[in-house]
Protein backbone atom coordinates (compact mmCIF):
# COMPACT_ATOMS: atom_id res chain seq x y z
CA UNK A 1 0.00 0.00 0.00
CA UNK A 2 1.15 3.36 -0.92
CA UNK A 3 1.70 5.75 2.05
CA UNK A 4 0.86 9.40 1.90
CA UNK A 5 4.82 10.21 1.94
CA UNK A 6 5.09 7.82 -1.29
CA UNK A 7 2.27 9.51 -3.36
CA UNK A 8 3.60 13.21 -2.42
CA UNK A 9 7.15 11.83 -3.94
CA UNK A 10 6.01 10.27 -7.31
CA UNK A 11 3.81 13.88 -8.23
CA UNK A 12 7.07 15.34 -6.98
CA UNK A 13 9.01 13.34 -9.51
CA UNK A 14 6.50 13.17 -11.89
CA UNK A 15 6.54 17.09 -11.75
CA UNK A 16 10.24 17.27 -12.26
CA UNK A 17 10.44 15.05 -14.96
CA UNK A 18 7.56 17.49 -16.92
CA UNK A 19 9.41 20.62 -15.91
CA UNK A 20 12.80 18.96 -17.24
CA UNK A 21 11.14 18.02 -20.49
CA UNK A 22 9.87 21.01 -21.05
CA UNK A 23 13.23 22.93 -20.13
CA UNK A 24 14.84 20.42 -22.84
CA UNK A 25 11.98 21.04 -25.40
CA UNK A 26 12.42 24.65 -25.15
CA UNK A 27 16.28 24.56 -25.27
CA UNK A 28 15.93 22.11 -28.09
CA UNK A 29 13.96 24.54 -29.74
CA UNK A 30 16.35 27.60 -29.64
CA UNK A 31 18.83 25.48 -30.56
CA UNK A 32 16.77 24.52 -33.87
CA UNK A 33 15.98 27.91 -34.18
CA UNK A 34 19.89 28.54 -34.42
CA UNK A 35 20.56 25.75 -36.49
CA UNK A 36 17.87 26.82 -39.35
CA UNK A 37 19.11 30.51 -38.73
CA UNK A 38 20.40 31.99 -42.68
CA UNK A 39 23.91 31.96 -42.58
CA UNK A 40 25.43 35.53 -43.78
CA UNK A 41 28.02 36.13 -45.84
CA UNK A 42 30.08 39.72 -46.55
CA UNK A 43 32.02 40.66 -49.60
CA UNK A 44 33.21 43.88 -51.82
CA UNK A 45 30.36 45.79 -54.35
CA UNK A 46 30.28 45.77 -57.98
CA UNK A 47 29.89 42.20 -58.16
CA UNK A 48 31.47 40.03 -61.06
CA UNK A 49 32.56 36.49 -61.74
CA UNK A 50 33.74 35.00 -58.53
CA UNK A 51 31.32 37.41 -56.55
CA UNK A 52 28.14 35.74 -58.58
CA UNK A 53 29.61 32.56 -58.69
CA UNK A 54 29.80 32.05 -55.22
CA UNK A 55 26.72 33.20 -53.67
CA UNK A 56 24.52 30.94 -56.15
CA UNK A 57 26.63 28.18 -54.99
CA UNK A 58 26.15 28.73 -51.67
CA UNK A 59 22.20 29.38 -52.14
CA UNK A 60 22.07 26.22 -54.48
CA UNK A 61 24.68 23.61 -52.24
CA UNK A 62 25.04 24.98 -48.67
CA UNK A 63 22.08 27.19 -47.63
CA UNK A 64 19.08 28.17 -49.21
CA UNK A 65 18.55 31.64 -47.42
CA UNK A 66 21.40 32.84 -46.95
CA UNK A 67 21.67 36.22 -47.06
CA UNK A 68 24.56 38.29 -49.02
CA UNK A 69 26.22 42.04 -47.93
CA UNK A 70 28.02 43.96 -50.37
CA UNK A 71 30.17 46.99 -48.89
CA UNK A 72 32.92 49.27 -50.13
CA UNK A 73 35.86 46.75 -49.98
CA UNK A 74 37.56 48.94 -47.65
CA UNK A 75 34.72 47.99 -44.75
CA UNK A 76 34.19 43.82 -45.51
CA UNK A 77 36.49 43.11 -42.31
CA UNK A 78 33.98 45.20 -40.06
CA UNK A 79 30.96 44.47 -41.52
CA UNK A 80 32.03 40.49 -40.66
CA UNK A 81 32.94 41.71 -37.02
CA UNK A 82 30.17 43.29 -36.45
CA UNK A 83 27.12 41.58 -38.13
CA UNK A 84 29.12 37.96 -38.04
CA UNK A 85 29.12 37.59 -41.60
CA UNK A 86 31.40 35.12 -43.71
CA UNK A 87 33.78 37.19 -45.40
CA UNK A 88 34.59 35.88 -48.87
CA UNK A 89 36.44 37.14 -52.01
CA UNK A 90 38.56 39.66 -50.43
CA UNK A 91 42.08 39.54 -49.59
CA UNK A 92 42.99 37.85 -46.29
CA UNK A 93 40.26 35.57 -45.69
CA UNK A 94 39.98 31.73 -45.82
CA UNK A 95 37.25 31.95 -48.12
CA UNK A 96 39.25 33.80 -51.01
CA UNK A 97 41.97 33.33 -53.27
CA UNK A 98 44.70 30.87 -52.51
CA UNK A 99 47.53 30.47 -55.08
CA UNK A 100 46.02 29.62 -58.56
CA UNK A 101 42.39 28.93 -57.19
CA UNK A 102 39.55 31.17 -56.81
CA UNK A 103 36.68 32.01 -53.90
CA UNK A 104 34.44 29.50 -55.73
CA UNK A 105 37.03 26.74 -54.95
CA UNK A 106 37.58 27.82 -51.27
CA UNK A 107 33.25 27.13 -50.68
CA UNK A 108 33.33 24.11 -52.52
CA UNK A 109 36.21 22.23 -50.33
CA UNK A 110 35.25 23.96 -47.23
CA UNK A 111 31.67 23.56 -47.42
CA UNK A 112 32.47 19.60 -48.86
CA UNK A 113 30.24 20.29 -52.12
CA UNK A 114 30.69 16.86 -53.84
CA UNK A 115 29.54 17.16 -57.08
CA UNK A 116 31.12 16.27 -60.40
CA UNK A 117 29.86 19.27 -62.55
CA UNK A 118 30.20 21.68 -59.87
CA UNK A 119 34.01 20.24 -60.31
CA UNK A 120 33.83 21.70 -64.08
CA UNK A 121 32.24 25.07 -63.04
CA UNK A 122 35.02 25.72 -60.81
CA UNK A 123 37.31 24.69 -63.50
CA UNK A 124 35.24 27.41 -65.56
CA UNK A 125 34.73 30.17 -62.83
CA UNK A 126 38.46 29.81 -61.71
CA UNK A 127 39.42 30.78 -65.30
CA UNK A 128 37.02 33.40 -65.87
CA UNK A 129 37.96 34.95 -62.48
CA UNK A 130 41.95 34.76 -62.54
CA UNK A 131 44.70 35.55 -64.95
CA UNK A 132 44.23 31.88 -66.53
CA UNK A 133 41.38 32.57 -69.01
CA UNK A 134 42.64 29.56 -71.40
CA UNK A 135 42.33 27.50 -68.37
CA UNK A 136 38.54 26.15 -70.00
CA UNK A 137 37.32 26.93 -73.38
CA UNK A 138 34.40 28.51 -71.58
CA UNK A 139 35.96 30.75 -68.70
CA UNK A 140 36.40 33.23 -71.55
CA UNK A 141 33.12 33.66 -72.30
CA UNK A 142 31.96 33.60 -68.30
CA UNK A 143 34.01 36.42 -68.31
CA UNK A 144 31.99 38.42 -71.06
CA UNK A 145 28.97 37.91 -70.14
CA UNK A 146 29.70 38.67 -66.61
CA UNK A 147 31.08 42.29 -67.66
CA UNK A 148 28.14 42.83 -69.53
CA UNK A 149 26.16 41.86 -66.68
CA UNK A 150 28.21 44.72 -64.86
CA UNK A 151 28.06 46.83 -67.09
CA UNK A 152 24.35 46.80 -67.47
CA UNK A 153 23.79 47.36 -63.70
CA UNK A 154 26.02 50.36 -64.02
CA UNK A 155 23.54 51.44 -66.91
CA UNK A 156 20.37 50.78 -65.42
CA UNK A 157 21.14 51.69 -62.08
CA UNK A 158 20.78 48.12 -59.99
CA UNK A 159 22.48 46.85 -57.15
CA UNK A 160 24.57 43.81 -56.78
CA UNK A 161 21.38 41.55 -55.49
CA UNK A 162 19.57 42.64 -58.68
CA UNK A 163 22.55 41.68 -60.87
CA UNK A 164 23.10 38.23 -58.83
CA UNK A 165 19.13 37.58 -59.15
CA UNK A 166 19.46 38.17 -63.35
CA UNK A 167 22.77 36.12 -63.14
CA UNK A 168 21.52 32.62 -61.29
CA UNK A 169 20.30 31.65 -64.49
CA UNK A 170 23.36 31.44 -66.25
CA UNK A 171 24.86 29.72 -63.30
CA UNK A 172 21.88 27.39 -63.65
CA UNK A 173 22.46 27.01 -67.34
CA UNK A 174 26.64 26.50 -66.46
CA UNK A 175 25.64 23.94 -64.26
CA UNK A 176 23.20 21.67 -66.53
CA UNK A 177 25.68 22.29 -69.21
CA UNK A 178 28.61 20.65 -67.01
CA UNK A 179 26.26 17.42 -66.82
CA UNK A 180 24.48 18.60 -63.14
CA UNK A 181 21.15 17.47 -61.94
CA UNK A 182 18.55 19.84 -62.75
CA UNK A 183 16.73 17.60 -59.13
CA UNK A 184 19.63 19.76 -57.46
CA UNK A 185 18.61 23.93 -59.08
CA UNK A 186 16.56 26.21 -56.98
CA UNK A 187 12.84 26.49 -58.34
CA UNK A 188 11.56 29.59 -56.46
Amino acid sequence: MMTMCSAFRLVVQYRRSWINSQIISASMSKWSNLLEAAMKWVTRANVKVDRVACPWLIRTFVDRDAEFLFVPVGEVEAVARKSGAIPYDVAGVELGHHGEECSFDAIVKKYNVKDEAIGRVALIVRGADTPRRDLTPESPGLEAIAEGFKRLAAADGYDDHETMRRERHVYDALYLYCGGDPKKLRRD
